[in-house]
């Protein structure tokens, strides 16, 4: 894994993380425990902080991202990244998943136990109630959530993860 130090700021790690090989964390981020970045992911804190919670991963061949000195990216608890997503300069709450290949644009809020759908692309500014699913180009609300769709998409992905990254340890 890269990990670099940028305009003197180093990534901070919580405790048991799993990093793939050739991921890549730079600058200003700050991870909590139990995360996992997989292959070719890529965490650039370079212009701005990223802030990942507790039990988050990002698979592979995702992209962080911020935008310079105007949004962040913060990233909440139990929160899956799909596969060649990219999450730029946002605000994503607990306990949602994010799609493979779906895009988060800056200044968006993903509100808790929501699902961005795999190629979605959520336009600027926008916000995601809670307990959503939105899907299309732009992204659109399709369905309200139920607790077979978090327990069994949100909640799942997120548990596997953690199983997957315990196999590489």
């Amino acid at each position: 894994m890269i990990i670099k130090e940028v305009n003197g700021k180093s990534p901070v790690f919580g405790k048991d993380c799993f990093f793939a090989e050739n991921s890549v964390v730079v600058g200003e981020v700050t991870m909590g425990d139990q995360c996992s970045i997989w292959y070719n992911a890529v965490i650039r804190g370079d212009v701005h902080y990223i802030k990942i919670g507790n039990k988050v991963n990002i698979q592979d061949g995702a992209v962080i991202h911020a935008t310079y000195q105007k949004s962040p990216t913060n990233i909440g608890n139990n929160v899956s990244i799909g596969h060649n997503a990219m999450v730029h300069g946002c605000t994503i709450y607990d306990n949602v998943l994010i799609g493979m290949g779906a895009i988060v644009m800056d200044d968006c809020v993903i509100e808790s136990n929501s699902i961005i759908a795999a190629g979605a692309v959520v336009t600027k500014g926008s916000l995601v109630p809670s307990g959503t699913v939105f899907a299309g180009m732009p992204a659109k609300r399709i369905k309200d959530i139920d607790q077979e769709l978090i327990s069994g998409e949100i909640d799942r992905i997120a548990n596997n993860y953690i199983k997957y990254a315990s196999w590489y340890k």
